[in-house]
């Protein structure tokens, strides 16, 4: 049974270390967890959700950053992860706690800013999750992170380059427009399904 809410987050979400800027827009349920805004970035963003992913961000009473992910005992870390499906954004974001870093795919080692813009009334009839709007496209999965997104782009922007070809087919059938972005083309996945399948 979904939670009933009467107000929304706003988030700008923006991929760090690439200029021009990867960003989305987009707005959530004030009553989500941290996983639940997990599955809407990693949908808004146009990431597959291969990876791990975490997100650090100040601890309200503290200050002290703390991490809300995937908790995982095999990892030789002594730092406590917080179980995201457990952990309410509201408890966390405010507008004087505005900023998180979301980390995703420890391998390559993606991160974004995750800033909340604002809290406002839901809009009657409106359906969330909803990307209002953002900029260029989400680099393919296991492209190797900043550097190695760098070197892709340069690859397929030369038909000269020896391995432009195999990337442009490794990268979805042979074509990658990095400035290719529709809002209207966003479609978010129920967190409870892919939590399920975790």
């Amino acid at each position: 049974m979904k939670k009933s809410f009467s107000q929304i987050h706003q988030f700008k979400i923006s991929l760090l270390g690439i200029r021009p800027q990867i960003w989305r827009r987009i707005e959530v349920p004030d009553t989500y967890t941290f996983w639940d805004l997990h599955v809407a970035i990693q949908d808004s963003m146009g990431w597959l959700d291969y990876h791990l992913h975490e997100f650090e961000i100040p601890n309200p009473e503290t200050r002290q950053p703390d991490c809300i992910g995937i908790p995982d005992d095999e990892w030789d870390d002594d730092r406590e992860v917080l179980a995201g499906w457990r952990t309410p954004i509201d408890s966390y974001f405010s507008l004087k706690n505005s900023l998180a870093l979301y980390k995703y795919d420890f391998g390559d080692g993606w991160e974004h800013e995750v800033r909340l813009e604002g809290i406002a009334a839901r809009e009657p009839k409106r359906k969330y999750p909803r990307c209002l709007e953002g900029a260029r496209a989400c680099p393919p999965e296991d492209v190797g992170g900043v550097s190695g997104y760098r070197d892709f782009l340069k690859a397929i922007k030369n038909p000269r380059h020896p391995e432009h070809l195999e990337l442009l087919e490794w990268s979805g059938g042979g074509s990658f427009d990095p400035e290719r972005f529709s809002a209207a083309r966003i479609r978010f996945g129920n967190p409870k399904t892919r939590l399920r399948n975790l």
